[in-house]
């Protein structure tokens, strides 16, 4: 069965952005596979011997298809998500699937999945075969499910 990751570059651990790319992995069905949230070890990022980053590396090297979210931080994806993903080298998760997703308090920003992130996940590799994810951090009160599941509908 295909294994669905989850890798979240919101720097506040358990965020909503987490809660968001759960809601859209679990959506998506699959096996549920490794959920790295950046912000649970972001002061170690960029130590090169920290086990914790090279397991994450590990897991997403393992995981078949990867819900890639991050909040939205002036008009694009997280400095976290990106020093990250400059750990993998071009094309190097070539095989696996992305779904990038983009979480933002205004609308404005929906193109910022197409116009940044994407392009960064296939440089790396990923294949994402269908447009990029955004919701407005308003689907928080208003019901994170029936939104994601709109979402999606929508994209198919």
């Amino acid at each position: 069965m295909t294994v669905v990751g989850v890798l979240v570059g919101n720097p506040k651990p358990a965020s909503r952005t987490l809660k968001a790319a759960l809601a859209i992995r679990d959506a998506i069905g699959g096996t549920p596979g490794p959920v790295i949230d950046l912000g649970e070890f972001a002061s170690e990022l960029f130590d090169h011997s920290s086990v914790r980053v090279e397991r994450a590396v590990e897991d997403v090297r393992n995981a078949d298809v990867l819900v890639v979210a991050s909040p939205t931080y002036k008009a694009t994806y997280t400095g976290l998500l990106k020093a990250f993903l400059d750990r993998f080298g071009t094309a190097s998760l070539r095989g696996k699937t992305a779904v990038p997703l983009l979480v933002a308090a205004s609308d404005k920003h929906a193109l910022a999945v197409e116009v940044h992130l994407k392009p960064v996940l296939v440089e790396i590799g990923l294949s994402v075969p269908g447009p990029g994810l955004f919701l407005n951090e308003s689907v928080f009160a208003t019901g994170l499910e029936e939104a994601v599941a709109a979402l999606l509908k929508d994209t198919q």
